[in-house]
């Protein structure tokens, strides 16, 4: 099974910039103009998995929670000191989680968007 993560949004380019600058994903295809909607593919090739985000003339409307969060899980222990270094250099604000889970096992930020984003510094690749 393939997993596709889609979400509308207002902010598409700064998107691009955060998930592919701070979270070393790339652009994995990108579309215009499609029945009155721009998006564009973000992940890491041959990972069965994607973010697609979305633009149009339809404003997009945010419902979630503080317990709606991506967690993200770096390769190896150099890729997650690499993030967390581009989150310190860029001065992207750190929040503590609600879930003391997860304060416990990484580091949480907000997407252009208000999403949670957390970076887990659980050590799966061990």
């Amino acid at each position: 099974m393939i997993f596709r993560y889609a979400r509308h949004t207002n902010n598409i380019k700064p998107l691009i910039n955060f998930y592919c600058d701070i979270l070393n994903f790339e652009v994995l295809g990108s579309f215009e103009n499609h029945d009155s909607y721009n998006g564009v593919f973000i992940g890491k090739p041959d990972a069965g998995w994607h973010l697609e985000f979305t633009e149009s003339n339809e404003k997009a409307k945010h419902l979630f929670d503080e317990d709606d969060i991506l967690v993200f899980y770096p390769e190896n222990k150099d890729g997650y000191d690499k993030i967390i270094e581009k989150i310190s250099k860029t001065g992207i604000k750190k929040i503590k989680p609600v879930n003391p889970y997860w304060e416990k096992n990484g580091i949480m930020i907000e997407d252009p968007d208000g999403y949670k984003i957390l970076v887990s510094d659980l050590k799966i690749y061990d």
